[in-house]
């Protein structure tokens, strides 16, 4: 497993009256992209915050790195990318006074600079306009560029605060795609974010937020085992006298219901397709088709906040 690079225990913040992290433990692990998952105002932007070292905690303990952001604030901060939801950058500069200035402010020297600077931007799509100035870029253009500070920096980690906002499905897409690159080179990324479907498609594991705390945390399989009780479905439609008895049998399978006659829904930890088939052929059943069905962070959420267990989170 890989080490633990993010850990809170117990991590609080409170604005006077209102808790707005309660009791948060989090682990992200090195080279993985963990997903904050929850509606605005439900704690994560605040959790970043105190990550990197820009709130102070009202109780409970953190370490990013090994690291106190309490104590040790500015090397905490070289050693993080920060991607917040609006990036600031100086309208009246191009794209690449922009990096140069911000490189330079970080220490970097001016030998192999500019190549480096060049290489991001054309990484992250923007070489075509490396010299425009930032005031005429679109929010999606901003974000890459956001999105090359980091790859100039080449922090260990990076941390995106709702980073798609305003993107549309394209860009976002295309967005993702390069934070999944990031993860792919060694990257740890914390991604933030209310927008289910891209947290299911590049998140390794997915902590959901509610009222300041982490409800549930997990892989999307485990959180379906946890709130549906399975994280695999199978849709098989086939005839026997013994078949349902046969699919009960299956390791891993935990319900076996006829939805119509000869239509049977198998639900299970595992992908139990090719043991299914050969215990409905075992038990003389004639098989028409077989569909695999994996439930989403859509269906997850929704039932989740459905359930007696949410009551106090809803």
């Amino acid at each position: 497993m890989n080490r633990v690079v993010i850990r809170t225990r117990a991590l609080a913040k409170r604005y006077g009256d209102q808790l707005a992290v309660d009791g948060l433990d989090l682990e992200v692990r090195e080279a993985e992209v963990f997903g904050l998952l929850g509606p605005n105002g439900s704690g994560k932007t605040t959790t970043i915050l105190m990550l990197l070292g820009l709130t102070e905690p009202s109780a409970g303990e953190i370490a990013v790195l090994g690291l106190d952001p309490r104590r040790q604030p500015i090397t905490v901060k070289r050693q993080v990318g920060y991607l917040p939801d609006a990036v600031g950058f100086y309208d009246d500069y191009t794209a690449r006074e922009n990096l140069r200035y911000t490189a330079r402010l970080n220490g970097r020297k001016r030998a192999g600079l500019e190549a480096e600077i060049e290489r991001a931007l054309a990484r992250m799509g923007l070489a075509d306009v490396i010299d425009r100035r930032v005031a005429t870029y679109s929010r999606g253009m901003r974000q890459r560029l956001g999105l090359a500070e980091i790859v100039l920096r080449a922090p260990r980690i990076a941390i995106l605060d709702e980073p798609t906002v305003g993107l549309d499905p394209a860009g976002a897409g295309e967005f993702l795609d390069m934070v999944l690159a990031l993860k792919h080179e060694g990257m740890s990324v914390l991604l933030s974010s209310h927008h289910l479907h891209q947290v299911q498609a590049i998140c390794d594991r997915v902590g959901l937020f509610s009222r300041g705390k982490m409800v549930l945390q997990g892989t999307v399989d485990e959180l379906a085992s946890q709130v549906l009780g399975a994280s695999w479905r199978v849709h098989l439609e086939a005839q026997g006298e013994r078949l349902a008895a046969a699919l009960q049998a299956i390791p891993g399978v935990g319900r076996v219901a006829e939805e119509r006659k000869s239509h049977w829904l198998v639900e299970a930890d595992n992908d139990v397709r090719p043991a299914l088939v050969r215990a409905a052929l075992d038990a003389g059943a004639e098989i028409r088709s077989v569909q695999m069905e994996r439930p989403g962070l859509d269906e997850i959420y929704a039932n989740y906040f459905r359930s007696p267990a949410a009551g106090a989170y809803a």
